[in-house]
């Protein structure tokens, strides 16, 4: 029977055997074009894409009569970030 793990998703991942194990550790040796990554390549390598902020945005849902949201989306691209940094003004004035 095939020993299978599950992800934090739920998505079950079939575990190979030693005898499949050892057979696809043979086809990385044979091939010329790659390697099997030591430990030292590996604490190398870095995580792709852009790095954590320290205080990501929460995404959320409000809701603006239609003309108020033309009139932003009409500012073009960067919208969103202006209504932020108001909001921001609005509640550096309007808070104790």
């Amino acid at each position: 029977m095939q020993q299978t793990i599950k992800t934090r998703s739920g998505r079950a991942l079939i575990v190979p055997t030693p005898e499949e194990d050892a057979a696809i550790n043979a086809g990385i040796a044979a091939d010329p074009d790659t390697h099997e990554v030591t430990d030292a390549e590996f604490a190398q390598m870095r995580r792709m894409g852009r790095p954590r902020l320290a205080s990501p945005k929460i995404p959320t849902t409000i809701r603006f009569d239609a003309d108020v949201l033309d009139a932003l989306k009409g500012t073009g691209k960067g919208w969103q970030t202006r209504v932020n940094e108001a909001m921001r003004e609005w509640v550096k004035t309007h808070t104790r």
